[in-house]
């Protein structure tokens, strides 16, 4: 999940940080008259002048904790496990029916001959492959849409992330999702966490109404968490030599 937020999470606060320079440049050209290194290779001044930080304070964000917790991350994740509540017991139907049969020989096996062992096994390992596949098609169908969802959410949230640190005094801003040393950030204290402004913020802009109350907040989750075993073939008994 969060892998996916990363690949555009550059590109997106790269463009939100150039607009937001180019927004703050004031006009240094008369009305009507051209710039005098207006060419198409030459550089502009707000392009210059965007990779300059707008402040001296570093400060940190949990950028899939801000998405989820969002009104709008967890009306949206919620609809989205709704959508998945058949698939899910589909699976898990699936999962008990594999289970039971696993039981049937466990608890006959010393009574089944051969063939009729060797039948259920093979019927069991038909039923597992079937499940193994539909479980994972289900589950990159179901986190394709949790990452556009969360995509979608973070273009709309960077600008403003942009906005505030410049505001703020901030010079950088540094995601926390990831915990060192997998993440950047090795240690940080909760007064440089700007997740819960930015929220705030975005649910203000948004317009979208909190959850209701009493209602699970929306997280990373996953189709089924029902897991099934390959069955072992068991062993054919060689008999005695007479």
């Amino acid at each position: 999940m969060i892998s996916k937020f990363a690949r555009i999470a550059a590109v997106v606060f790269g463009l939100s940080f150039l607009a937001f320079a180019q927004a703050e440049q004031p006009a240094t050209h008369a009305a009507g008259a051209p710039a005098a290194d207006a060419t198409p290779n030459a550089p502009s001044a707000a392009a210059a002048n965007a990779v300059k930080p707008m402040g001296t304070k570093v400060g940190t964000i949990n950028i899939e904790q801000a998405i989820f917790a969002s009104n709008e991350g967890q009306r949206d994740f919620q609809e989205l496990s709704k959508k998945f509540e058949p698939k899910q017991n589909e699976l898990k139907g699936k999962a008990d029916e594999i289970d039971s049969l696993k039981k049937q020989l466990n608890a006959q096996q010393d009574k089944l001959n051969d063939e009729a062992r060797d039948k259920l096994v093979k019927q069991i390992e038909s039923k597992q492959k079937s499940f193994d596949r539909s479980s994972q098609d289900a589950q990159e169908d179901f986190q394709n849409q949790q990452g556009e969802i969360g995509n979608r959410i973070l273009t709309k949230m960077a600008p403003l992330i942009v906005k505030y640190a410049g505001e703020n005094g901030y010079g950088m801003i540094l995601d926390t999702s990831q915990q060192w040393p997998r993440g950047p950030v090795i240690w940080y204290g909760p007064a440089v966490d700007i997740t819960q402004p930015v929220v705030e913020q975005y649910n203000k802009d948004s317009g979208v109404a909190a959850p209701a109350a009493g209602t699970k907040p929306a997280k990373p989750a996953s189709t089924t968490g029902t897991g099934t075993k390959p069955a072992a073939k068991p062993e054919t008994k060689t008999p005695p030599k007479q």
